[in-house]
């Protein structure tokens, strides 16, 4: 029903177009109902049980099946929460600037969240593969949304590249249910280097690092994230934060963790291919991110840095490191949301993007650039807010498992990640506007969603157990991937 609801919504969405009231009536009460179901299954989740559904044969002894367990109802309490303030957001930003074929983007806004929940409660690898490409379809109307020359060559991009992905996954899948009929996600992997040679299980996992790495952003394939930055920037907040590259991420977590195994990982050394391929994504994206002056290139490369930070805690393989990987998976979403709903109200207010125009805006829109400012520093990792605490557990699992190279990349990236952000918020506070022209503050419909987020962050890196039990969640997903302690 979790994921239905959105489905239902789509048809609602479009037969209502002449009247936008109703319209985003319908995405409203559909975002707040998937919330609502979510996290009413969060009580038993976190008391051990599991809700399951099969609904039908794809392939012999494959059914379309859902299982809501930990690692799932923890992505889709992310996707689903952060659902509601992106609508609400959406409505402020495509009327505030007259964005055209509203009906067609809130359709395609539903039907991406109604994929990313699947991919959430997918119970086996089908199940996962069919709803993570009906999200990279859903996606392709958002990023060409404008229908200009640029947003046309993104899209194309984007799905010349979702698609390449896809079939990686495929075969994957495929090469895996020869030997290996059931594909039922478990905790802890069900693959065993008895049944396929180490030469084999090393290709299928480089397969599988393709198929979701190319949403999670990790190079070399990365390359259309920052081209999809083309699309309203309520869609990069969805892109960023919300659904499409947090499923690349989530998908390696449910390979790692679910399919391989830490056993299976460690013997093929795909742990190892994984933890450096993300510390050069983390390394490069930071280095990368320095050099744009456009807001929203800028952030789009954070997100590919931080993408793996989520990644490479997953790679090393430890209860700590595992926990830090899932809490900065929330952590991430909250922080970057916001910081891209700054940038929209930005833009709504002044149509400006890149970073030299936004001197002593600060002064002006003293709440946006205040998220902003806040948002910034939750990315590097300053207490109180959520990201420092994701970090913590991250270094602690670098260093308990003397991993210090990796701890050395991460402190790195972490200093690089101010030197990209903060200027931002220097040059908006303290120095003094090009023109005096007056500028007011961004409308509520924006303003609120961006103060929601922060705050949002703010009170979950002080009490990281509040309202969705983030916390004890990672630390049961962790305990149950890993097997045991550090």
């Amino acid at each position: 029903m979790a994921m239905a609801i959105s489905f239902f919504a789509v048809p609602l969405i479009v037969v209502s177009r002449k009247h936008p009231n109703l319209r985003e009536t319908w995405t409203l009460i559909a975002a707040l109902a998937k919330w609502g179901i979510v996290l009413s299954m969060l009580p038993a989740v976190l008391a051990g049980q599991a809700y399951s559904i099969s609904l039908f044969s794809i392939v012999p002894g494959i059914p379309f099946a859902f299982r809501v367990d930990t690692l799932g109802i923890y992505f889709a309490l992310i996707a689903s929460t952060l659902w509601i303030v992106t609508s609400i957001y959406s409505i402020g930003y495509v009327r505030g600037v007259g964005e055209q074929k509203q009906t067609r983007y809130f359709a395609s806004f539903a039907l991406c969240l109604s994929a990313t929940i699947g991919i959430a409660f997918a119970a086996n690898l089908v199940t996962f593969f069919i709803c993570y490409e009906i999200l990279s379809i859903a996606t392709y109307p958002l990023v060409i949304h404008k229908e200009t020359p640029e947003a046309i060559r993104s899209g194309r991009k984007y799905l010349a590249f979702a698609l390449t992905a896809g079939l990686c996954l495929l075969t994957a899948i495929i090469w895996l249910y020869q030997q290996s009929p059931a594909l039922d996600f478990q905790a802890g992997g069900f693959l065993e280097t008895t049944n396929f040679s180490a030469r084999s299980l090393i290709w299928i996992f480089v397969l599988f690092l393709v198929g979701c790495g190319v949403k999670a952003g990790i190079m070399p394939l990365q390359s259309w994230l920052p081209a999809a930055m083309v699309a309203p920037t309520p869609v990069s907040a969805l892109l960023h934060a919300v659904a499409v590259v947090k499923a690349g991420v989530f998908g390696l977590l449910r390979i790692t963790g679910y399919v391989f195994g830490p056993e299976t990982l460690r013997a093929i050394g795909g742990d190892k291919l994984l933890a450096v391929l993300a510390t050069i994504t983390l390394l490069v994206g930071s280095l990368l991110a320095l050099r744009q002056t456009n807001l929203k290139r800028r952030l789009a490369y954070s997100t590919i840095a931080h993408l793996s930070y989520i990644l490479l805690g997953a790679a090393l393989l430890g209860v700590l490191s595992w926990r830090g990987s899932l809490l900065h998976l929330a952590n991430h979403a909250t922080l970057k949301i916001t910081l891209f709903f700054c940038a929209g109200a930005l833009y709504v207010k002044t149509r400006r993007e890149n970073i030299s125009d936004l001197d002593g805006i600060g002064r002006q829109m003293p709440w946006t650039m205040g998220a902003f400012t806040l948002a910034a520093l939750g990315l590097v990792g300053f207490p109180p807010l959520n990201g420092f605490v994701s970090k913590w557990y991250l270094t602690l699992g670098m260093l308990d498992g003397m991993h210090y190279f990796y701890f050395g990349a991460l402190l790195v990236a972490s200093l690089l990640c101010a030197g990209y952000l903060l200027p931002v918020a220097y040059r908006a506070f303290f120095v003094p506007a090009a023109s005096p022209k007056k500028i007011d503050e961004a409308s509520p419909w924006l303003v609120i969603p961006l103060i929601t987020t922060v705050v949002l962050s703010f009170l979950l890196g002080i009490f990281p157990n509040l309202f969705f039990r983030f916390f004890e969640l990672a630390g049961q997903i962790a305990t149950a991937v890993i097997g045991g302690t550090q």
